[in-house]
């Protein structure tokens, strides 16, 4: 019998990022993975400005940057080529600190997130291997038979999270329902190696042709990826066919231009698990959520996943918070997946027009209402469930300046000065509560902010003080003990 506090199902994006953030609060954890090594070729393609934070609280930022490239625009375009949306996020500010929005290469970020797990030692890791059964899952834990090196093998975790993708077995082995928003297309996706950009988009490109919608995205530098829109009758088989891609290519790109490294068709739906919690099994990733791709935000919302449930994980196994904190988890989590499968899919289903007749009148519409406007990207939701709603600014990012120093001369990033765990922050005052997981950061004394952003933040708000999660997110501002009251009262609930 093998123990263990977590157990995780998969070990991809969402996976890695939850066994590292629990590696690095110390939480004894063992990941399985039916695969033995990362997949080499390119999935997700898109991360926002808090993923990049998250991993910069990983310590992985730097090792992902090389692969990855900026972007800034994207536009919807009719079949003339005409801009029917323009979105352009040149010139304004992150709440993150970093970039907007980021292009990537997947293998290259695995590779980098496995290397972070691989130096905490709280972390075990078995590949080739997966769950095969779940005997006993109560509040008190989990026991379940692992196939490990092709034998079976019991563990007993206090929790087990499935984040083992959109076919996840954890989900089926609790019977796990999906919600089904009933958007269903296929796509055929081309991933590419270029040997130039020339003539190439510099940015994302949703070309809402009736004849055969299509996207073409920037991936990491010298990686291009193509989308074509299947149409009535027209089957896997045939699309997959070299000659009909060389055909789909051929008015984007130059002969020898581009080498194709991935071909697949993929089915663009909107699903979401009905309940992402069953005693000490909880979901995760792809196996809570799937959603079409035209947000960019599959992946990311499952690093947010990972984000929202490590903190509460390790808050309950530390016995700061009892395990009633892990219902805020699908409460909080659950809405803003929502809110992002729902705007993708009202993005699909203006992409997605193949009548000619209603297409030109689409065009006609969003011409007139767009103008000469740019629009800057769609903004997320903050959170609820879990923080003082009623309290200005609660639910929302807190923002990180790229530009702080201490009273000792050391300066860097907000977060990278400010350390883990709750933060409380102030400008003058000082809580005369204390609470042993939340660290008082003073303004004027302890961490100041060199670009002065932080104070604005703090004029604009008009609190004395706010009270920041683990994830970043702004749990509330008021009154200083007034908040450290009720975090408490949270936590023990």
């Amino acid at each position: 019998m093998i123990e263990t506090d977590v157990l995780i199902a998969g070990f991809g994006p969402t996976g890695a990022t939850l066994a590292a953030l629990l590696g690095q609060a110390g939480v004894k954890t063992l990941v399985v993975e039916r695969d033995h090594e990362v997949y080499r070729q390119p999935r997700a393609a898109h991360f926002d400005h808090e993923i990049m934070r998250i991993w910069q609280k990983l310590n992985i930022a730097e090792a992902v940057l090389p692969s990855t490239r900026e972007m800034y625009q994207y536009e919807f375009r009719c079949a003339a080529g005409e801009p029917l949306i323009q979105f352009d996020q040149r010139g304004r500010a992150a709440p993150s600190g970093w970039a907007p929005s980021y292009m990537f290469h997947q293998p290259a970020l695995e590779e980098a997130l496995r290397a972070r797990v691989d130096q905490l030692k709280s972390v075990t890791v078995h590949l080739g291997a997966s769950i095969a059964s779940i005997e006993r899952n109560d509040e008190t834990g989990v026991n379940a038979t692992v196939t490990i090196d092709g034998k079976p093998t019991q563990v007993r975790a206090k929790y087990l999270v499935g984040a083992d993708g959109g076919g996840s077995l954890t989900r089926r082995l609790i019977d796990g329902e999906l919600f089904d928003y009933g958007f269903d297309e296929p796509w055929l996706v081309i991933d590419t190696i270029v040997k130039h950009e020339e003539g190439l988009p510099p940015f994302g490109v949703q070309m809402c042709d009736p004849k055969r919608p299509t996207t073409v995205m920037p991936m990491a530098p010298l990686r291009r990826r193509w989308e074509f829109m299947l149409k009535a009758g027209e089957t896997p088989e045939e699309m997959l066919d070299d000659k009909r891609i060389a055909t789909l290519l051929a008015p984007w790109i130059k002969p020898g231009q581009a080498e194709v490294i991935r071909k697949a068709v993929y089915r663009f739906h909107g699903l979401v698990a009905k309940t992402w919690r069953n005693a000490s099994v909880l979901l995760a990733g792809d196996a809570a959520h799937q959603m079409p791709p035209f947000m960019g935000q599959g992946m990311c919302s499952g690093i947010r996943d990972a984000d929202n449930l490590a903190w509460k994980l390790i808050a309950v196994l530390r016995n700061e918070a009892t395990p009633r904190l892990l219902d805020t988890y699908q409460a909080e989590r659950d809405p803003h997946v929502r809110f992002i499968i729902e705007a993708a899919i009202g993005m699909g289903r203006v992409v997605c027009v193949l009548d000619e007749q209603a297409a030109h009148m689409r065009d006609q519409g969003m011409k007139a209402a767009k103008g000469d406007k740019v629009d800057p990207m769609p903004g997320l939701p903050g959170i609820n469930g879990g923080c003082l709603t009623k309290s200005n600014r609660a639910g929302e990012l807190f923002p990180q300046t790229m530009q702080a120093c201490t009273t000792t001369g050391l300066c860097g990033r907000f977060d990278d000065l400010a350390g883990e765990g709750f933060w409380l922050i102030t400008r003058d005052s000082a809580p005369s509560m204390t609470q042993a997981n939340v660290r008082h950061i003073d303004l004027t004394r302890d961490i100041t902010d060199e670009t002065g952003r932080l104070d604005e933040w703090f004029e604009t708000t008009g609190a004395e003080a706010v009270l920041v999660r683990p994830d970043r997110y702004i749990f509330g501002t008021g009154k200083t003990d007034e908040l450290i009251a009720a975090l408490e009262t949270q936590m023990r609930a």
